[in-house]
């Protein structure tokens, strides 16, 4: 009778964790959808973070602007802009890159978490930041074609960036037909030093970095080459570069997961039966190059989707082409 007590109690313990290790997956199939729209004629979210008191998301969007979501009553309201030139008359609304070089075109964010710095990457002015009060931001480290992705390592302050080519701009890579060269690279800004330091070359295509959660090593995607370069900040393989994950599509932004060590690549997959069209869809892998979920993102169909952010058990999803953020949630 005792045995079959205790048989029957670790039957049930049993089904317990069953239900829960399905209540887990289950909560991770992000299967509803909801926007948090635009300002009137605002487009390009293309990168989406949150302040170390979780409050967001700050958007970078096409007109110039970073834009911070203040709750669905409010909306977005204007948090910070890059170009000292830009007049809101002028600026607001437009999607016009002939303006880039009065109205800036920030392109990726990410917050230095100890000192609440927001750290930008625009396409015509460089590496900028600006405080938790917001305004117009400072200018770091100027002269680039085009600087596209962007990650703070908050321990030590650093940030890494992509220089997505020293030949072309971003009003030529918007050009139909255009395919990236070779010569992007991954940037290190030193702010106890103030300079620049160049890791990896030959990249194409590449996209936003994300440093890993024990800032041993940077994750680099390059979009043209189905590819993810490892660079290696610390260890016995300090400044040597590997492949670490091929054949996932083409990888464009890589943000760090909620999980240590995890990570959210949003990836384009080419549509077999229309290879014009392209399937979004965020990958959470691990620091073994291992993939642990694939989430279709629908409602980017097409759109070229930049980022996929998560936060507060939801994934925050922008694009170049919307007008709108994504949230997609269970």
């Amino acid at each position: 009778m005792v045995a079959m007590k205790t048989s029957c109690s670790l039957l049930l313990v049993d089904l317990i964790v069953w239900f829960l290790l399905l209540g887990n997956v289950l909560s991770n199939e992000y299967t509803t959808f909801k926007k948090l729209v635009l300002p009137p004629s605002v487009t390009g979210p293309e990168s989406a973070v949150f302040d170390r008191g979780g409050e967001g998301p700050y958007v970078a969007v096409a007109d110039g602007r970073i834009l911070k979501w203040q709750g669905p009553t409010t909306g977005f309201l204007d948090f910070a802009f890059t170009s000292p030139n830009r007049t809101k008359k002028l600026c607001d609304g437009t999607n016009d890159l002939k303006l880039g070089a009065i109205c800036g075109r920030p392109v990726a964010l990410s917050f230095n978490y100890k000192t609440s710095d927001l750290y930008i990457t625009d396409a015509f002015f460089g590496l900028l930041v600006v405080g938790f009060n917001g305004g117009l931001a400072t200018q770091l480290s100027g002269g680039y074609k085009y600087f596209s992705g962007i990650d703070v390592e908050s321990y030590t302050g650093n940030v890494y960036m992509t220089d997505a080519s020293l030949t072309y701009g971003i009003r030529d890579m918007t050009k139909p037909g255009f395919k990236p060269d070779s010569t992007g690279r991954l940037l290190k800004y030193d702010p106890r030093t103030q300079r620049v330091t160049v890791l990896l070359t030959g990249l194409s295509g590449v996209g936003g970095p994300s440093v890993s959660s024990d800032r041993k090593y940077v994750l680099v995607p390059e979009y043209m080459n189905n590819q993810i370069q490892r660079h290696w900040l610390q260890g016995p393989k300090k400044d040597t570069n590997e492949v670490f994950l091929t054949d996932c599509g083409s990888p464009k932004n890589i943000k760090r997961a909620a999980n240590d060590g995890e990570f959210w690549v949003a990836v384009e997959k080419q549509v077999q039966e229309s290879p014009m069209l392209s399937e979004p869809h965020g990958l959470r892998v691990n620091g073994s190059a291992t993939v642990l979920q694939t989430v279709p993102l629908p409602q980017f169909l097409n759109m070229a989707h930049n980022v996929v952010q998560e936060s507060n058990d939801a994934l925050y999803v922008g694009s170049s082409h919307s007008d709108f953020v994504g949230v997609y949630t269970n």
